[in-house]
């Protein structure tokens, strides 16, 4: 902060502002001890009990923030000081608390601050503040009032200030003011400069609780080499054998094992990511870490090795009683769990001593219906992972992979297997007609199931369905492989099943399609919802705090789908994908699991996250000026798509109009320095190991920034919606989309076979995921599937003052409004009979991208960000 205080305030003339925070206690849950007790420690190290206690002593310590404790200073900007900077004012306190401000959000306080004021100070840009209490604190807003020349002034902060001793700079805060770099006012410029230099850092150190910067480095987190062989995971990130976006950069020594690996320990968070721990969002992250490190284990322990309730259900009437009755626990289980609010969501005990789940969606109306291949089909296009079905454009499908290594892996299903259930078409005719559709995971899977194999029973899939007249997709065969029994060298070993209704081949039909959902299961948990939304995601938040000012237009478009992401992403590594994390626990690839991903990363297009680009991609539309959107889908009543499309439009309308308000030429885009450092990092360095891919755009262009904004925003928002919300719905329904397989298909002859026989349904759970692991699975999915109470949906800002720009103000406002008339064509598609694929056999209408939602398990809504 300026020592120097400018001889200007020498009239007696007052500036009133309101300071809108929220003081450490009432936010800070990181003291929890144990899940055990629900006790926690106060700010003073004393045992207390409950959320309650935190809560209630909001106001007590608001008035620790009275006298000489929190300062600010102004800074103009409009008058500059001997150096060329904004002239900086006099230290000023915090004064008088008022409690009853009638704007004021859940448990925020606010204070009022007089700033003597001479007009030869012109008009505030910015401030400095310090924090001299020992705790610190969230700055929510600054309110100046009675500018002269100006009027009101904002500043949007949400920011957590510590002890101004833990800073090499004060921190400073700038107005709701939007300037291109070489429109900044002069004495702000180097202010501005400054700030960015502080959050990039100097790249050197291990980064501390109440650091803001941001850095990049490599998957290297995941495993613990020291804790032996079974948890040492491979770097992802920083080589063209595991390619991988980056991460946050938290500078944690080095594994004794492997120097390039960090050793496991409190994943670093920038702290202004980590928002307030009051919110709902926060909550359920905590009952993610609560189920990882406590809960789960505590099942695990005294439940299964007991053998209280035995590892497997024996009929799907046991499955169901997850959600009807619930399962009965030992005596004092219940009073180990923590009564916090996250954990009273994921473990419902409606009477004593029993674990209940909330029923999901695809069993509400009928509890069969899952089964039909209607069904099986639809949730292609219509489900948790609407993303990967394709056009089959050759017959028979082919692999990609390298035949030298892998050898023929070609596809065994004949046209024979197809024309049985043709209605009278040929193959080639079906192929003409585009009716015929693939969802493959061969390739993605087939160069690890050695591996996976040794733990589990799996093969490679591919399914062909058939565009039937009535809009529906049937399936048509199922081709399951393995890698050859004199290895993987020699090809695949497949086997092709077709439909069946009745007997023994209905039966062995039901598994087939199982194994295939054990793939689309991982595959979706890993690709669709991991690597393609929150880990692609996390270079671009990196990259534009590091180089794109809080003034910077293009900062304020994209900040709203940032919040949240690199939090959840750090709990993910921390519980979720880590080394024997929750998704190896209880997903297919087991030990195996992120590497795929890291697979699948060497294919990834940023220009085909594109929704219009994708589904030309995958043959699903063809370029069509006379339809809507300029694109004719292939499947007409494809509700992804159609209702995907709709809000595409409509974000890349909102971006196209908000953009052309700063950038009336495509030179003004390359003369953006700002811009141009963040779009080239955000390439060299967040992808950097894709960085010489031909499709990345050149950001010379205003369609270049339209297109990549709109791709950003997309992916955020409603792509991350589109696969996440579905999962509890249909997932919770572990028979609907279980994500393990320990059994091959029975051959004649074997025990297995006989069982299947006799009691399918036995023959089913035996072969899906196990009793333990489905408590796993729904525990997680029902937290992730659910929306926080304080979610912000697009269309929506948590701050109506995020800009200061009425034009911004009013396009924004524009793409509200469209949104909800498309909300209101959704609602119209879903009641219309014809279109079967948006609410199936298990009449469930297409809701997840509809914009808005109610709290909690939904199916419905899209936040504005990668938040969950």
């Amino acid at each position: 902060m300026a020592t120097k205080v400018f001889g200007i305030f020498d009239k007696g003339q007052k500036i009133k502002g309101t300071v809108v925070l929220m003081p450490k206690n009432v936010l800070d849950f990181n003291a929890i001890t144990s899940i055990g007790t629900g006790n926690i420690l106060d700010a003073a190290g004393n045992l207390v009990s409950g959320l309650t206690s935190i809560v209630d002593g909001a106001i007590d310590t608001a008035t620790a923030f009275l006298g000489r404790n929190v300062s600010m200073q102004l800074i103009s900007a409009t008058k500059t000081d001997a150096s060329g900077k904004g002239l900086v004012g006099k230290e000023t306190f915090l004064s008088k608390h008022l409690p009853q401000l009638p704007t004021l959000g859940a448990r925020q306080d606010a204070f009022s601050i007089f700033f003597e004021y001479d007009a030869n100070f012109g008009i505030p840009g910015a401030f400095y503040i310090r924090n001299y209490t020992s705790a610190e604190f969230f700055l929510v807003s600054v309110t100046l009032e009675d500018i002269p020349n100006r009027g009101s002034v904002q500043f949007v902060c949400n920011s957590w200030i510590y002890n101004f001793k833990s800073y090499n700079k004060d921190r400073i805060f700038f107005t709701n003011d939007t300037y291109l770099p070489s429109q900044t006012p002069t004495p702000l410029k180097q202010f501005r400069e400054e700030e960015l230099q502080n959050l990039r850092g100097d790249g050197s150190g291990e980064r501390k609780e109440y650091d803001r910067i941001y850095d990049y480095d490599v998957y290297n987190d995941l495993g613990n080499p020291d804790g032996g062989d079974k948890l040492a995971r491979p770097v992802l990130g920083g080589s063209s054998t595991y390619p991988y976006p980056r991460r946050v950069r938290s500078g944690r020594k080095p594994t004794r094992k492997d120097p390039k690996s960090e050793k496991p320990g409190a994943i670093y968070v920038p702290r202004d990511e980590n928002f307030g721990h009051l919110k709902s969002s926060d909550f359920l992250m905590f009952g993610i870490k609560s189920l990882s490190h406590d809960v789960l284990p505590l099942f695990q322990s005294v439940i299964f090795d007991l053998n209280f309730t035995p590892n497997e259900f024996d009929s799907f009437d046991e499955v169901r009683g997850l959600h009807e009755g619930g399962i009965k626990l030992p005596t004092d289980i219940i009073s180990k769990i923590s009564p916090l609010p996250a954990l009273k969501e994921i473990f419902r005990t409606d009477g004593e001593q029993v674990l209940k789940f909330p029923p999901p969606h695809v069993i509400k109306v009928s509890k069969s219906a899952w089964m039909t291949d209607e069904e099986f089909g639809r949730e292609m296009i219509a489900g948790v992972n609407p993303c990967v079905i394709r056009l089959l454009q050759e017959f028979p499908p082919k692999s990609t992979l390298d035949a030298t290594i892998y050898g023929d892996q070609s596809s065994t299903i004949t046209k024979e297997h197809l024309e049985t259930n043709l209605g009278g078409l040929t193959v080639e005719e079906a192929l003409n007609g585009k009716r015929l559709f693939l969802l493959d995971y061969h390739d993605a899977f087939m160069p690890y199931l050695e591996r996976i194999n040794i733990i589990a029973k799996a093969y490679a899939t591919r399914t062909i369905l058939f565009l039937k007249d009535d809009g529906t997709l049937k399936p048509l065969a199922i081709e399951l492989s393995l890698p050859h029994s004199n290895g993987i060298q020699y090809g695949a070993e497949s086997k092709v099943f077709l439909p069946a209704e009745e007997g023994v081949e209905s039966t062995i039909w039901l598994l087939a399609k199982a194994h295939v959902v054990v793939n689309d299961s991982s595959y979706h948990q890993l690709m669709s919802h991991w690597l393609n939304t929150h880990a692609v995601m996390e270079p671009f938040i990196i990259a534009t705090n590091r180089h794109l000012s809080v003034l910077h237009p293009i900062n304020k478009l994209l900040y709203p789908h940032y919040r949240d992401t690199i939090n959840i992403n750090g709990l993910a590594r921390q519980s979720l994908i880590n080394a024997g994390g929750i998704i190896e626990q209880s997903f297919l690839p087991g030990p195996n699991s992120i590497e795929i991903s890291s697979t699948v990363y060497k294919n990834w297009v940023f220009t085909d996250q594109a929704l219009p680009a994708d589904l030309i991609k995958r043959g699903l539309a063809v370029e069509d000026s006379s339809s809507p959107h300029g694109l004719r889908l292939v499947i007409e009543d494809y509700p992804y798509a159609v209702d995907g499309l709709e809000i595409w439009d409509a974000i890349r309308e909102w971006v196209q109009d908000y953009v052309s308000l700063y950038y009336p030429t495509n030179d003004s885009v390359e003369k953006d320095t700002e811009l141009q450092a963040w779009w080239k990092e955000a390439v060299e360095k967040g992808h950097g190991d894709l960085k010489d891919k031909p499709w990345w755009p050149k950001m010379q262009t205003i369609q270049d920034l339209v297109q990549s904004c709109s791709i950003i925003v997309w992916t955020a928002s409603a792509l991350h919606a589109a696969v996440n919300f579905g999962q509890y719905p249909y997932g919770g329904y572990i028979l609907n989309r279980p994500t393990l397989s320990r059994r091959f298909i029975p051959e004649k002859g074997t025990p297995e076979y006989d069982e299947m026989v006799k009691s399918p349904q036995k023959a089913y759970l035996r072969t899906i995921t196990p009793k333990y692991q489905t408590l796993v699975d729904l525990s997680v999915i029902e937290i992730l599937s659910r929306h926080a109470s304080d979610e912000v949906y697009l269309g929506e800002r948590d701050n109506k003052y995020w800009t200061s720009d009425s034009r911004a103000v009013q396009a924004f406002t524009k793409f509200g409004t469209k949104l909800t008339e498309i909300e209101g064509k959704i609602h119209s598609r879903n009641n219309e009979p014809g279109l079967r694929n948006r609410y199936g056999p298990v009449q469930l209408p297409y809701g997840l991208l509809l914009r808005s939602s109610e709290e909690g398990l939904t199916f419905r809504g899209i936040p504005n960000s990668v938040s969950i």
